[in-house]
């Protein structure tokens, strides 16, 4: 089998999908997986065991282009010449993720039938939302069915190199024995799921140690969340936030001693690379996309407005997350 699998946009998603790439490599030795997905996820799809090519696609988020999908196709035919792909995984929902596998005339073309796929895809799955309440249970089961046992214990992985890791420090001038608690206070969905700065700043003052340093991790996006965080904490963290790739992030969050983060797309990360994490919960909710680790642990505030699945707090208090106080977070933190 030679399979090309469509990958999400989302960090988070790709990485959930994971799971479902190694079910297919189980089940058909030998197989062949590239991934079809985004420029910025080919570092992370490279820390996949299981991907042996990344074709990228230039397509932003919501993006239609009709003919640059057929022409995309088109040239995934010709450039697998005598070796084509016998099936395709479609991961998005969308009508339009399904085209290139259409256009590039893969025989099996397969996904939940999503946004009325009829011809698109030819095997199509209808989805048991009870069945498989989370987003990494409905990915691995593209693969066939899953039994209780099999959707319980599904968890990404993610390979981080102690050469890699030491390298990141290098390159970045940080301490190369340090054992950081590393904090990701940003989050590409919204503000209502961002853990306030302030009590972020909080709880690095009461942990940072000579030994163990408090680090911020981020996108260009939270290099302001960052600074303010360092400003309140009067310099306890560090902020690394826009400083590093996509793969310099992975092998710091591989490091770090416990990471405290949002609902995250680095949440997600730090959960396949097996570290001690506290997840943060606001308007979103632990179980369709909860980090998938035994050492992972969720704050969250039961209130009868959360989960809300907003941007930004409806009511304008956001209480699920300013209600969040350091000394909770510090209590599950493990040091």
């Amino acid at each position: 089998m030679k399979i090309l699998v469509v990958a999400p946009s989302w960090i988070g998603d790709t990485i959930l999908a994971q799971p479902l790439l190694a079910r297919l490599k189980q089940q058909h030795v030998g197989t062949r997986i590239e991934v079809l997905a985004p420029a910025w996820s080919a570092p992370l799809l490279a820390r996949m065991a299981e991907v042996d090519a990344v074709i990228t696609s230039d397509f932003a988020h919501g993006d239609f282009k009709w003919w640059s999908r057929r022409a995309l196709g088109l040239q995934i035919r010709d450039a697998a010449g005598d070796e084509p792909f016998t099936h395709a995984y479609v991961l998005p929902n969308s009508w339009k993720s399904a085209l290139v596998p259409f256009f590039a005339g893969i025989p099996q073309r397969i996904g939940y039938q999503g946004e009325a796929r009829f011809g698109l895809l030819n095997q199509r799955h209808v989805l048991d939302t009870v069945a498989h309440p989370q987003l990494v249970q409905r990915y691995a089961a593209l693969a066939g069915a899953l039994s209780p046992g099999e959707a319980a214990l599904l968890q990404p992985v993610l390979q981080s190199s102690p050469e890699q890791q030491m390298a990141v420090r290098k390159a970045l001038n940080l301490p190369l024995d340090a054992a950081p608690v590393i904090f990701c206070p940003g989050a590409e969905y919204g503000p209502a799921k961002r853990w306030p700065t302030w009590h972020f700043a909080s709880l690095a003052r009461r942990i940072v140690s000579a030994d163990k340093p408090v680090w911020l991790l981020g996108s260009a996006k939270d290099v302001a969340l960052g600074e303010q965080i360092v400003r309140a904490s009067d310099g306890a963290a560090l902020n690394l936030c826009g400083q590093t790739t996509l793969d310099q992030a992975i092998d710091l969050l591989a490091t770090a001693c416990a990471v405290v983060t949002n609902d995250s797309g680095l949440m997600h990360v730090a959960a396949a690379l097996d570290r001690p994490l506290v997840a943060l919960y606001g308007s979103s909710s632990p179980l369709y996309t909860p980090p998938l680790s035994p050492l992972a642990k969720i704050v969250r505030q039961d209130l009868p407005c959360s989960p809300c699945f907003k941007r930004e707090c409806p009511l304008g208090h956001l209480d699920c997350l300013n209600g969040m106080k350091p000394e909770t977070v510090l209590q599950q933190l493990t040091l």
